[in-house]
């Protein structure tokens, strides 16, 4: 499913992401991009990594953490993992990423 939407970041407190979490390795390269970007813009931003397999998402994550890490400036950031767990046979981690300065 693919959905499209047009709205200016400052309508959004924090902006929130879906990943599932058997996309390869170049969706978590475009997301991380995007990540770098916003931080510049907003505290922080979320996103849920999901999947079927229960191990996908923390094996996402971790790619996800060290493509975030290897940007010029990858140091720049923190992030907090949130709630995880399993809702109708798909397994979930939240994860918040916060600007460095960020509050």
């Amino acid at each position: 499913m693919r959905i499209e939407y047009n709205f200016g970041l400052e309508q959004v407190d924090v902006p929130r992401f879906s990943v599932e979490a058997t996309e390869g390795p170049h969706k978590l390269f475009t997301l991380a991009t995007l990540v770098l970007n916003l931080l510049h813009e907003v505290d922080h931003t979320d996103v849920v990594f999901h999947s079927a397999n229960p191990d996908e998402p923390n094996r996402k994550i971790a790619l996800f953490e060290q493509i975030l890490s290897s940007a010029p400036g990858g140091s720049d950031f923190k992030h907090v993992e949130g709630e995880s767990g399993r809702l109708a046979g798909v397994y979930y981690q939240w994860l918040s990423i916060y600007a460095s300065d960020a509050p």
